[in-house]
């Protein structure tokens, strides 16, 4: 039987090299390693390109670098790949945040994280703004039969708050608001109670005048208000001007509603029903504003080279233009309701409100001067209505609808005068630039009503109303004087 024929050896297995020549460490020369061909039975293990240094003596060297490559590759590509998973998801959340949220401005305004908290408690501390005075008027002109007296005491009332609110807002912007707002409401309150009291036992007349002037103390909520605004959009010019239109929108509600809750108490319940309600509204507003400590802008301690805001570059301009706007008011209440009754005034507000709002939801200006001299442009113009309706028709219906439309420009002209003083005031000192803002309102408020109430008596009601046009027409000859020009934007 024959032999098969013997099996030749397999050879040992190699390393597979590169196709190009690699340097080998033999016997400390560099000797070229020629690439060796694969084994023919397939037992060689292929090294994918890896180069596998040799050793003196043919010894293979250890691959540890080259698999420490292999995995560091791999957890770079891992870590690419959860980079662009998680840029996805942004963009994701992106988008839905988008579709999320409101188009109307207003909307977007009060979804600030705490806005609507401050601002139901400034809404119901800002209601009794238009009915202490009121209701101090009914109350004690009915218990004394004196109108005067009434007037003489909301008069020194007004007066003291003029001297006493911008020190207020000096500690506000000094210590915080919740530190000082509350017990500057606080006696407020109490001045407003001992009035109460001192009417209803008939004291002397002189602790009237006492009584009602504690309630100087009480704060500008309304300033408080666009004061967190402004922190909470700082360098959002387009939320600002919103923010502002709204608070002057809210102006206008609480002092278009106030007078007609006032007197409604007063006259469904008993005399002093209107200050004792809006005393507790004032106290509970405030508390409730203060508590949202979250939206409360930090305080700035005052130190020696801080100056008053009245010292600011175009402020003592700005504030003249507020006590000529605030003449324009003044007048038209004493003339409108000795023409036609209170009741018209409403309308007057109405109208001032809804322009508010409108005017929020445009654009900000880039020339907020300019806008300025627009708006008492408009209202110089729209305040002449009034005056034509009552020389050339006895008809009401077309009077009201007068007062409308003027009203329609005193609220974008407070919300650019605003922007202006919030411009203007150095920073820290916020709610001060504000405060004399409001205060040189009030003062206008009252020279207003003075002079009106001396056409009315003199001349008759159809001339008193070129009392509020006048008025218009002095607060754009100083915007226009060119005292303004020299504040940046």
């Amino acid at each position: 039987m024959p032999k098969p024929p013997a099996t030749r050896p397999r050879p040992a297995a190699l390393p597979a090299l590169s196709p190009t020549a690699l340097l080998a460490v033999t016997g400390g020369q560099l000797v070229a390693a020629p690439r060796t061909a694969p084994d023919p039975g397939g037992l060689a293990e292929p090294e994918s390109g890896r180069l596998a240094a040799l050793e003196p003596g043919g010894r293979a060297a250890p691959e540890s670098g080259a698999r420490a490559a292999l995995e560091s590759g791999g957890r770079a590509a891992s870590e690419d790949v959860r980079r662009r998973a998680g840029r996805r998801e942004e963009r994701r959340a992106v988008r839905r945040t988008v579709r999320r949220a409101p188009t109307n401005p207003y909307l977007r305004l009060l979804a600030t994280p705490g806005a609507r908290a401050f601002t139901a408690g400034n809404l119901i501390a800002r209601l009794p703004m238009g009915m202490l005075g009121v209701s101090a008027i009914i109350m004690i002109a009915g218990s004394r039969d004196s109108y005067a007296l009434a007037g003489a005491v909301t008069a020194t009332g007004l007066a003291a708050t003029a001297v006493v609110a911008p020190f207020t807002a000096r500690l506000v912007d000094r210590f915080g608001q919740a530190r000082i707002a509350v017990p500057a409401t606080a006696l407020a309150v109490l001045g407003s109670l001992a009035l109460v009291l001192c009417v209803h036992y008939d004291a002397p007349a002189w602790t009237l005048f006492a009584a009602y002037a504690a309630t100087a103390t009480t704060p500008n909520t309304g300033g408080m208000s666009r004061a967190r605004w402004a922190h909470l959009h700082r360098g959002d010019q387009a939320a600002l001007h919103t923010a502002n239109s709204f608070e002057q929108a809210a102006d206008e509600l609480c002092f278009m509603l106030g007078p007609v809750v006032a007197a409604t108490l007063c006259g469904a319940l008993f005399p002093e029903a209107g200050t004792l309600v809006g005393a507790f509204l004032l106290m509970t507003g405030v508390l409730v504003f203060a508590a949202q400590r979250t939206t409360e802008p930090p305080p700035t301690p005052r130190n020696r080279t801080a100056v008053s805001p009245l010292r600011a570059p175009g402020m003592p301009a700005l504030l003249a233009v507020f006590l000529a706007t605030g003449a324009v008011f003044g007048a038209l209440e004493v003339v409108s309701i000795a023409h036609a009754g209170g009741a018209i005034l409403a309308l007057q507000a109405a109208g001032s409100c809804a322009a508010g709002l409108l005017y929020g939801s445009l654009r900000p200006a880039r020339n907020v001067h300019r806008r300025l001299l627009l708006c008492l442009t408009a209202m110089t113009a729209l305040m002449s209505l009034p005056l034509l309706a009552a020389s050339s028709t006895a008809s009401l219906p077309v009077l009201a609808l007068c007062l409308l439309l003027a009203g329609a420009a005193t609220a974008p002209t407070m919300v650019t005068g605003m922007t202006l003083v919030q411009r203007a005031t150095p920073p820290g000192q916020l709610n001060e630039g504000m405060t004399l803002s409001v205060t040189a309102l009030l003062g206008g408020v009252a020279a207003g009503a003075a002079g009106g109430g001396w056409l009315v008596e003199h001349t008759g009601t159809v001339s008193g109303y070129a009392a509020p046009m006048s008025a218009a027409a002095l607060a754009l000859t100083v915007a226009a004087a060119g005292t303004l020009r020299s504040r940046p934007e």
